[in-house]
């Protein structure tokens, strides 16, 4: 038998991949010039007051498992290099801001100097402006040219929205420059009308990756006039560009060198990201390119209290009697509530759309059982907002007139919220980088913070609220990106000839995969040799082979019974997982059951309903070994990194009640199988290492299925992934390995470097990944260790002690680290699949 758990969406292209230190993660303050005045004046609380006053409650001390003080730094200022024109100079005094950070002047000075440059520094520390004063220079030089177009830049952004924002800040900033710049936004929302004049016309163009990819790439003949020009290139929120999707960027950004070269143009490119570890190393990988880093943040913060909070047991039960903790999503509902009857702004970061509108619904509640005036002072933010609606609560909150605000991740890149004064972070979003990236929206010039994670009842929050140092004392995780990987690297290979053809000095440029891979797409009828080179002769678009926030298929469409309205479409891949009869869909804050899944016609039928259940898809997986690539004796066993094929088959779904997660029941679904190539990370133990660990015949099972579904929920601390972009299996005797394996596989095709990154941190991962299980005060496994949501096996066979054993002595078979970690920096914040059903046969 084996007892196996694939991702949530086996078949998404996800992409934690940064791999990237911060310097300053917390920074809580902007730059505030003459034309702003300062906030000191006023008598808010301090952060450890409003935490004092949190916690006064019935039980709610208890719920503090750590606090961290985070000391106030006070900014350091630097002027302008030279170079800077006075008149970008004056219009920048004229936004308030007198004097630039000294990180805002070293990365402009590197950007002068044509060397790409990424400023890694925290969130309202400016980095706009670090890139905006040479890009307008530069722009503002241009414009006396005879065409009044000598340079342009392009900003690149992972959203629309970010790019609508940005434009408008732009344009308010350049205002005192007149016509000299001319930003525009080019997107799928661009009207055609507005598009030629934005290819003719516009010197500063803000668009996204996947028009890069589909609609300026493709055409650049027509932008031949522009990338002739193109000086700088924008490449916003960095720190998002990472797993599959940041891999396919990173082509996509290779593609554009190689048509700028094209016309003549070398453009120097300028990264920005908020959170990340080893910047200079993590924006080469992307850009292909030598970068350097500003990651030493000069900007001001006040002081900043982080407290650690995990919700109380409840009296449910979960499978097999297992205690249940009360909701992160309940708990972040109750501080809010008590924040805004604090008067302090605030904001919930909750994980999912559903979950951001649930905070919400359930604080207006409590907070008209104490003022029916209070209820409007409490809103939701999620995805599919117009951009008057993100403006008004902009608006809103700045004014004070929005007290507290619930919004999903989507908040971080849509609208400006930083300067709120505390923010509640509802379950661990995955990556420090993120956790430190959502903290920081708290903080205004002169005033403390307070920040809190809200623990949900899974092995990786349980295990941070009681490892502090986890969080506090480590260096933000590297960023994961593989550009080489071949399911990645064809399909741009194909859009790259068909731009222009490829020749021996282009390949290169796309990594040393490409030779290997070439004579494969010949012989795929995908490009044609031919003396000078390969050629794109299909008649079909080249860039329509690679769907880079996807992994190909045809999409699934949502489309409402009754009407016959399309609300979406879902990737295939996720469309099991995500749409399957019975699923709960949400489309922007309305909630539908999916009354039939219809595969061969690729559309899943949907009618609005109000259940009071989410849904949760359970499967089974079975693996086979193609080729191990390397080895490591661990002992008697092995621990292995090579290439595998899963097949996976989603069997089941489970109904949860909305508030305490008490399951409900679970229905059987007849779903096909499919199979997955990737990569993956697998160890094995010798019969006399379960001797050794005292694990007998019938408690192993349960003992490698228990140490499985830990392991996967501890890879976040390692790599940027998210539980759902990996997947496990774990086997009693493997036909492959004869000997009982555990697996954990990256849940995209051909790998997104995840399992690799396990690998390489095994040692870490498995310690992390036993303590975890061991530190767990309940009897026999709950949901904060070692069961798992989705597995397909009903949480069937699980040995908790067998499994502390068996990774006790499996650990003390490896082998010693080869070197010394380095001490981290000296920073004020954060220091730089489970298994499833059974299978049978």
């Amino acid at each position: 038998m084996a007892f196996n758990h694939l991702p949530a969406a086996m078949h998404d292209a996800l992409g934690p991949l940064s791999a990237t230190p911060v310097t300053d993660s917390v920074p809580m303050a902007t730059n505030h010039g003459p034309g702003r005045p300062p906030e000191s004046g006023d008598s808010r609380p301090s952060p450890g007051t409003v935490l004092d006053r949190l916690t006064a409650g019935a039980g709610r001390a208890a719920r503090i498992t750590h606090t961290e003080h985070l000391p106030p730094r006070a900014g350091r200022h630097a002027v302008w290099p030279d170079r800077i024109r006075p008149e970008v100079i004056n219009a920048i005094q004229l936004a308030g801001v007198d004097h630039p950070w000294a990180h805002q002047a070293a990365a402009a000075e590197h950007a002068l100097d044509g060397e790409s440059v990424v400023i890694a520094t925290g969130t309202a520390s400016g980095k706009s402006l670090a890139y905006l004063a040479p890009v307008l220079t530069t722009l503002l030089e241009g414009s006396e040219a005879p065409n009044g177009r000598g340079t342009t830049a392009l900003y690149l952004s992972p959203t629309k929205a970010l790019a609508a924002d940005q434009r408008r800040a732009v344009k308010a900033l350049a205002a005192p420059l007149g016509n000299s710049v001319r930003p525009a936004v080019y997107d799928g929302d661009t009207p055609v009308e507005e598009r030629e004049w934005v290819r003719q016309y516009a010197n500063y163009v803000l668009t996204n990756p996947d028009m890069l990819h589909r609609g300026i790439l493709p055409a650049h003949p027509r932008w031949s006039s522009f990338l002739r020009s193109l000086r700088y290139v924008v490449i916003d929120e960095c720190h998002t560009y990472r797993g599959v999707f940041g891999s396919h960027v990173a082509q996509v950004l290779r593609r554009l060198r190689r048509v700028c070269a094209r016309y003549g143009s070398d453009p120097v490119f300028l990264l920005a990201s908020a959170t990340a570890a080893e910047p200079a190393s993590a924006a080469g990988r992307l850009t292909g390119l030598p970068v350097h880093e500003v990651a030493d943040d000069a900007s001001p913060r006040g002081e900043v209290v982080f407290a650690l909070w995990e919700p109380p047991l409840t009296e449910l039960h979960g499978e097999k009697g297992a205690p249940v903790r009360r909701t992160a999503t309940a708990e972040t509902a109750d501080i809010l509530t008590d924040l805004t009857l604090q008067n302090v702004r605030s904001v919930a970061f909750v994980r999912s759309r559903r979950g951001a509108e649930l905070v919400s619904v359930i604080a207006q509640e409590r907070l008209a059982e104490v003022d029916r005036s209070l209820v409007g002072r409490v809103a939701a933010y999620r995805g599919g907002y117009l951009p008057e609606e993100r403006r008004a609560l902009e608006r809103a909150l700045h004014s004070g007139e929005l007290l507290g605000l619930a919004a999903t991740t989507a908040l971080e890149l849509g609208i400006d919220v930083s300067g709120l004064d505390a923010v509640v972070i509802a379950g661990y979003p995955g990556t420090r980088a993120s956790l430190w990236q959502q903290a920081g929206r708290a903080g205004r010039a002169g005033q403390g913070a307070l920040a809190i994670l809200v623990a949900r009842d899974d092995p990786l929050d349980t295990f941070l609220v009681h490892h502090p140092e986890a969080l506090f004392q480590q260096p933000v995780e590297s960023t994961v990106l593989d550009p080489d990987n071949p399911y990645v690297l064809a399909p741009h290979l194909c859009a790259a000839a068909a731009e222009l053809p490829l020749t021996e000095a282009d390949l290169a440029l796309f990594g040393p995969a490409v030779p290997e891979l070439l004579p494969q797409l010949v012989t795929a009828g995908l490009l044609r040799r031919r003396t000078t080179g390969w050629y794109w002769t299909r008649r079909e678009r080249a860039a329509d082979l690679a769907d880079i926030r996807g992994e190909g298929g045809r999409p699934v469409q949502i489309v409402e019974a009754g009407t016959g309205r399309l609300l979406g479409t879902v990737d295939e891949g996720a469309s099991h997982t995500a749409v399957h009869d019975g699923a709960v869909h949400l489309h922007q804050g309305r909630t539908y059951l999916v009354k039939q899944l219809d595969l061969a016609d690729s559309v899943a039928l949907v009618e609005e309903a109000t259940p009071p259940y989410s849904t949760t898809a359970r499967d089974t997986t079975a693996i086979s070994v193609l080729e191990t690539d390397t080895e490591i004796p661990w002992g008697g066993g092995r621990l292995c990194y090579g290439s595998v094929e899963v097949t996976n088959q989603v069997v089941s779904f489970l109904r949860r009640r909305l508030i305490t997660g008490e399951v409900l029941g679970e229905s059987k679904l007849d779903l096909p199988p499919r199979t997955l190539r990737t990569r993956a990370v697998w160890w094995t133990v010798t019969e006399d290492q379960l001797d050794a660990a005292r694990v007998n015949p019938e408690q192993l099972g349960g003992a490698l299925h228990a140490a499985e579904h830990a392991s996967i929920g501890m890879l976040p601390l390692f790599a940027t992934c998210d539980r759902r972009d990996i997947g496990g299996v774990s086997v009693p005797l493997h036909p492959d390995t004869l000997l009982p394996t555990v697996f954990v596989y990256d849940g995209h095709p051909g790998g997104a470097g995840f399992a690799e990154r396990a690998f390489h941190t095994a040692r870490e991962w498995l310690t992390a990944t036993r303590e975890a299980i061991a530190s767990c005060e309940c009897e026999a496994g709950c949901p904060s260790c070692i069961q798992s949501p989705k597995c397909g096996n009903g949480n069937e066979p699980l040995h908790k002690r067998a499994a502390v054993r068996l990774l006790g002595e499996l650990l003390r078979s490896a082998p010693p680290p080869k070197t010394e970690k380095p001490d981290p920096p000296d920073l004020p914040g954060p220091r730089t699949a489970e298994a499833g059903a059974e299978v049978t046969g």
